[in-house]
This record gives structure tokens, sequence and C-alpha cells, in this order.
């Protein structure tokens, strides 16, 4: 079994015992172990000592690689999927940072994960994704969201207005800070603390958010994921942002994109002790009441 190791720089030393863990676990099962060169170049020698291959960005990884295991936050995750984009290659994140929403094995429980995934004891939960699309080419070959593609204004700049278009047709003029077009998977990120829905994985919708919108009557509203969403940006600034995911471009005023279904998912592994609804309600702490413990 061929199993890819991803993780960004720490810098905390206190997480290097538990990634040493991941390792020794790995090895002791019999496990290929390969290391994306960015996790590679800044771990300890104490962790190199044991055998692996470098995996360098540009490898071939569908077809070759059989699961990836991220090593750090949700964030982590999100970054890695510009790197394994559509070719359909299992992740399970072990969490070393706050919420682990995405990312929802403690670093306590890493033995126990790893002797699941190497003996298969676990389910597929694929997630769709979505993609931002203009003239320029905005993001280039990355310009994918898991959770959310977001129009905001500069920091220095006034409200701007956001024209939005579904399937061609007028939908609404928001008036604010920004949007949110956000995935069932982002709607527990950044759409939820802009008091966006809770979108079940499987329900095949988006939903755009306002932030910080100047007029009582706008709310979010959920859409199909089988539309095409048009925007056109009014800002007395010149440019504007446009984030997708982790990523951010400033953006002309006069540029026009359009956002859409990716066309391929990504495949979170779940264990077979969990479930959406556990981690509802384990890390969001989903209809916690003190009255009914």
């Amino acid at each position: 079994m061929k199993i890819a190791v991803y993780g960004r720089q720490f810098n905390d030393p206190v997480v290097f015992p538990y990634i040493r863990q991941v390792f020794d676990n790995l090895s002791d099962h019999g496990v290929e172990i390969y290391v994306h060169r960015q996790l590679h170049d800044f771990l300890p020698d104490e962790v190199k000592s044991i055998s692996y291959s470098v995996l360098e960005p540009g490898d071939q990884i569908k077809g070759f690689i059989d699961l990836f295991i991220t090593l750090g936050g949700d964030g982590t995750l999100l970054d890695m999927v510009t790197f394994i984009r559509d070719s359909d290659i299992p992740v399970i994140g072990i969490n070393f940072g706050r919420l682990g929403f995405l990312a929802s094995i403690n670093k306590n429980d890493i033995a126990a994960a790893i002797k699941a995934v190497v003996n298969k004891q676990f389910s597929l939960d694929s997630r769709e994704l979505i993609c931002i699309n203009s003239e320029l080419g905005i993001f280039g070959k990355d310009n994918f969201a898991l959770n959310d593609i977001t129009i905001h204004k500069r920091d220095d700049a006034a409200m701007i207005t956001t024209h939005v278009f579904l399937d061609g047709e007028f939908l609404n003029s928001y008036w604010g800070d920004g949007i949110i077009i956000s995935t069932a998977t982002g709607s527990t990120a950044y759409s939820l603390s802009c008091g966006g829905p809770i979108i079940f994985p499987q329900s095949n919708s988006l939903v755009l958010t306002p932030v910080s919108p100047h007029n009582l009557n706008v709310r979010p509203i959920v859409l199909p994921d089988s539309c095409t969403l048009s925007f056109d940006v009014e800002t007395r600034s010149a440019n504007y942002l446009v984030s997708c995911d982790s990523r951010t471009a400033v953006m002309d005023k006069t540029t026009r994109f359009k956002v859409n279904k990716a066309g391929f998912q990504l495949n979170l592994i779940r264990l077979n002790n969990e479930s959406y609804l556990s981690t509802l309600r384990n890390k969001l702490l989903w209809g916690l009441d003190a009255r009914n413990y």
C-alpha cells in the first residue's frame, strides 16, 4: 500500500513527536511511505531517519498513490486539494490545529486511525468542488475550491455592490463588504460565521451568503449546484479581492467571472466510528444545551 503524507511548516515543535508517531505507525504496518517535498524540507532528522520517498510537485500520483494523509488543520487539507486535484485519491486529515472539521482525526488517535486506514476500515465521503472562470484565467489551473469562493472589498475601500446572475437571469444586487459562494462542505466555514445555513454534503446545493450586507431584507439563499453564477462588481476603488479557499487575487473592477461546479470531487475518508452528524455535534457543539446534561 502506497500512502503519501502532506503538510506545511510547523512553528511549534511540540507536534514533532506526533509526526514521528505517524511515520512509525505507517512503517510498522509495512506501508510504502511517500512525503511531499514541502513537508520533507522541514522534517526533523529523527523523522527523516525513517525510510520514505519524496514526492515532487510535478510527480504523477493518479493511479500510483493509494491514499493521502495530511498533517495539520483544515487549512492544510484545503491547501493539499490543489496538489491531488481530480486524481480521486482518498484523503484523511490528522488535526494538529484547533477545530479540525475536515481534518477530523485527533492527534491522540493516530495509531487507531492508521490501523483502520491500512485495513481499509473506512468509507468515502465524496465532496463537490466549485470553480471560477474568467477571460483572465483567475488562479490559473488552481481555480477550484472545496470550501468557498469569496468576493470581498479591499481593506481600505468602501462597500461594494455585487450584481449576481443565475443561469443568465438577474438574481440580486448585494451591497456590503462582499459575498460568499459556498459549497455544502464550506457551509460550516466562513459562510456559517456570516449567518449562512448548514448544508448537508449530499444535498447538491450551493449557498450565497452576503458579508455584512447594508440592507436588512437580504438573506443567504440556497441554490442547486447545477447552476452557473455570474458576477459583476461595482466599487469606488480600482479593484477588489477574490479568494478561492486559501488563495487570493486582486481583481480589476471591470473583470467579470462565472462560478459553477468543478466537475470532480474530493474523497474524504470517514472512519467507521465517525459521521458528518457526529462531527457537527463534537466540533461545532451542534445542539449543545447545558439543560440536556
